[in-house]
């Protein structure tokens, strides 16, 4: 299924938050959305309750797929990230594809890794929740005073069941589904703190979505394709199964001694082609247009202000 988040035009109250469907529409090349408040009213009105209902609303939201009820076109709403404010900090994977891990060698390295070698363990930090904007929301680049502000276009793991001490078996068990996210950057905040976490906790610094797709829909993850559009200039292109450590190992890495709960967000890392491994590097600038697409899932896209 295709979860989104969504704005009303005429919300019932002022800010209210729907979950919903999305389906192709009656119309060849369109969308609609099922509104769950609608065509299944017993179900929760937000996303991480939904999910903690875990497999007992799969056959409400089927139901609801097979009824009329609740329709409406998908350009009279505002998409929102599906989570749109995750009750944790993102958790996110430095230098998890090869390309890119030679790309930033030079710029960003880390202790637990050499000159050319790839991690030997994931690298892990965080964003705050407060990074979180949905698709179509300008990424606020007039924040970074020092005008570094780049991109990374990432597949992004929701955790569906809570866990600690989740083995590599069993992990895909724990995840609800997937979405895209951009894990925007200030690269020389990144750089001036040996920490990453300022560089890229800038407020906005993470458009998600423009979906949820449940685990169902996709059979391998691995053959899942990254590719991030700068103004129609293709930037980045790779495969999630070249990733270097894979979903497995980083639920197992992150839920060793820390349980992951529901609604988690894990941005699994970020292929080659990022605008700091340019010459002279390629940074976002007012008027840019960022699209990242992972089918199926879609297209995420957000301008830059």
């Amino acid at each position: 299924m295709f979860l989104i988040s969504f704005m009303k035009a005429h919300p019932v109250e002022p800010g209210q938050h729907y979950v919903g469907l999305l389906v192709a529409g009656a119309q060849a090349n369109t969308k609609e959305v099922v509104d769950l408040t609608l065509a299944a009213p017993e179900l929760p009105h937000d996303m991480l309750s939904l999910l903690a209902l875990g497999d007992a609303a799969f056959p409400i939201m089927e139901k609801a797929l097979q009824t009329n009820q609740g329709r409406i076109p998908l350009n009279t709403i505002r998409l929102l990230a599906p989570i749109p404010a995750p009750p944790r900090n993102i958790f996110c994977v430095g230098k998890n594809y090869p390309e890119h891990m030679k790309e930033v060698q030079s710029i960003v390295a880390s202790a637990n890794d050499t000159q050319g070698d790839a991690p030997s363990t994931p690298i892990i930090f965080t964003k705050a929740p407060s990074t979180v904007i949905g698709p179509m929301e300008p990424i606020p680049a007039w924040l970074d005073e020092t005008d570094s502000v780049d991109y990374e276009g990432e597949l992004a793991v929701i955790i569906g069941k809570h866990g600690r001490g989740i083995t590599r078996e069993y992990a895909m068990q724990h995840v609800y589904g997937y979405t895209i996210l951009n894990d925007v950057t200030s690269r020389r905040i990144q750089k001036r703190h040996q920490q990453w976490f300022l560089g890229k906790s800038l407020d906005g610094f993470c458009p998600m979505g423009p979906c949820l797709v449940t685990r169902d829909e996709i059979n391998n993850v691995g053959e899942l394709r990254v590719q991030t559009r700068i103004n129609n200039e293709l930037r980045q292109d790779d495969y999630v199964r070249e990733m270097i450590f894979d979903i497995p190992v980083l639920i197992k890495t992150l839920s060793k001694g820390m349980t992951l709960q529901c609604g988690d967000i894990i941005a699994t890392g970020t292929p080659a082609g990022v605008g700091m491994g340019f010459k002279p590097p390629k940074f976002l600038k007012t008027g840019d247009r960022i699209s990242i697409t992972i089918e199926p899932i879609g297209t995420l896209e957000n301008p830059v202000e």
